[in-house]
């Protein structure tokens, strides 16, 4: 009895007892994972194609190890362009052994949990800086230096807007170094 099951995104032809190599998985070792992606069971005679895959057919199988594959060069040359470039890769892999394949009365794996949508850092941290007042607007004279170094980290959007809140004029045709100076 075989059958072709789809882990990690690649089709395997897997018979009871064999090891196979795949994608990494998520999954601790020694612990047991089951498969229900199964496309194509054969049992002798009988072979059973699923449209695309089978119901209630299931293969369990056991992570015996996580490793990394053979290391795979790529070379690419243009002949007398002086174009050379040499990358090197190693795939990490998951050794499992196949224990057992169910032809039907398995129970669908459980799905993976929804991942929360996460906004981006760099989103996140241009909102906090438009939103934040700047500490040199209420620094105290033994806070100056302090004060400007804040200011020069500053865009010159955000110094004019200081600048304006501030009452100087003159602000639109001045650079970042005289609004500082201006705002010190």
């Amino acid at each position: 009895m075989y059958a072709i099951v789809e882990i990690a995104g690649q089709q395997f032809k897997v018979v009871k007892d064999q090891k196979v190599f795949v994608h990494r998985l998520q999954t601790e070792e020694g612990k047991q994972v089951a498969f229900d992606n199964v496309l194509l069971l054969s049992d002798g005679d009988k072979v059973t194609i699923g449209a695309p895959a089978i119901g209630g057919a299931q293969v369990s199988a056991k992570v015996l190890k996580h490793l990394k594959g053979d290391k795979v060069i790529v070379f690419k040359k243009k002949r007398r362009k002086g174009y050379r470039v040499k990358n090197g890769h190693r795939q990490f892999l998951t050794e499992i052994l196949i224990e057992n394949i169910v032809v039907s009365g398995a129970k669908k794996a459980a799905p993976a949990k929804a991942t929360t949508k996460v906004e981006p850092k760099a989103a996140a941290t241009k909102a906090e800086a438009k939103t934040a007042k700047p500490a040199s607007a209420k620094a105290t004279v033994g806070k100056k230096e302090e004060a400007t170094q804040d200011l020069s980290k500053m865009t010159v959007a955000q110094l004019k807007d200081m600048a304006k809140a501030k009452g100087i004029t003159g602000i639109s045709s001045m650079k970042k170094g005289n609004l500082i100076a201006a705002l010190s």
